[in-house]
């Protein structure tokens, strides 16, 4: 009794639920940066280490790295000892960019990120951590270096529209990745609940209480809708994702009650 927890299971939009033990993962305490690890950041270290197999020395690039996974992504990364770039909208996710150690943030709205690529990384990009889809999506395939790793974890330009996806350029995939020996996969977090999250979910504890992995959550203070409290607010929360103007994990407090229902 009393021993805080978290979990990933359908539901987690509740003030009470039931759930077998063994989905229930222990915590230091009830830190809300807690909250951010369990998906945004398995999804960045699982990704990383094991789909996109990241190396020492290596160039890694991560959209939306100012995002809820993507701050995670690159600092997993640096702490793997590779050189960051960071996709972004704004000045001042860059700043927060430069914050915990992207060695090149470039904000797409002042700069064009095929052009930086192509002059400052003539040799290509080791691994890509990508989440955006359409457009920034065959921008990043077409700058992989040879045997180059494109990991997908996302597609979120598309998620706000008809489809539910922006339509890249795939249909000359093939011929886009075999003269570099490149490689395009994909991670989704639940096919690895029962083998590498709880070891990555210690990992990411120790670096946050150790101070090398840093969390910033928006709680949408400076949204219109904001801050988001109760679950009557998630679907604010929702459409403030959809806005790009969020920096790190958005996340809804459930007030506690002042007696409890059970």
């Amino acid at each position: 009794m009393g021993q805080p927890v978290g979990y990933m299971m359908y539901s987690s939009f509740s003030e009470y639920t039931m759930l077998p033990a063994k989905f229930a993962v222990p915590l230091p305490s009830l830190n809300p940066e807690y909250v951010s690890f369990m998906v945004s950041g398995l999804t960045a270290a699982i990704a990383l280490d094991k789909v996109g197999e990241i190396k020492q020395g290596e160039t890694v690039m991560v959209t939306a790295a100012a995002g809820g996974t993507g701050q995670f992504a690159v600092q997993w990364a640096k702490n793997a000892g590779c050189h960051v770039i960071g996709t972004c909208s704004t000045d001042d996710k860059v700043s927060f960019l430069k914050s915990i150690g992207c060695d090149r943030p470039i904000n797409y709205k002042t700069e064009s990120v095929k052009e930086v690529l192509k002059k400052e990384y003539p040799k290509g990009i080791d691994v890509v951590y990508e989440s955006v889809g359409g457009e920034m999506f065959d921008v990043c395939l077409n700058s992989l270096a040879v045997k180059g790793r494109l990991v997908v974890i996302g597609y979120i330009s598309g998620y706000d529209t008809s489809k539910g996806f922006t339509p890249s350029r795939i249909a000359t995939l093939p011929q886009r990745l075999l003269p570099k020996s490149a490689s395009v996969r994909s991670f989704f977090v639940p096919h690895y609940f029962g083998t590498d999250a709880q070891t990555y979910m210690q990992k990411l504890i120790s670096l946050h209480q150790s101070g090398q992995m840093r969390t910033a959550l928006d709680k949408g203070e400076n949204y219109s809708k904001g801050p988001f409290v109760g679950l009557e607010a998630i679907f604010d929360a929702v459409e403030y994702l959809y806005t790009g103007k969020s920096i790190g994990k958005i996340v809804v407090e459930l007030p506690t009650a002042s007696q409890s229902k059970l």
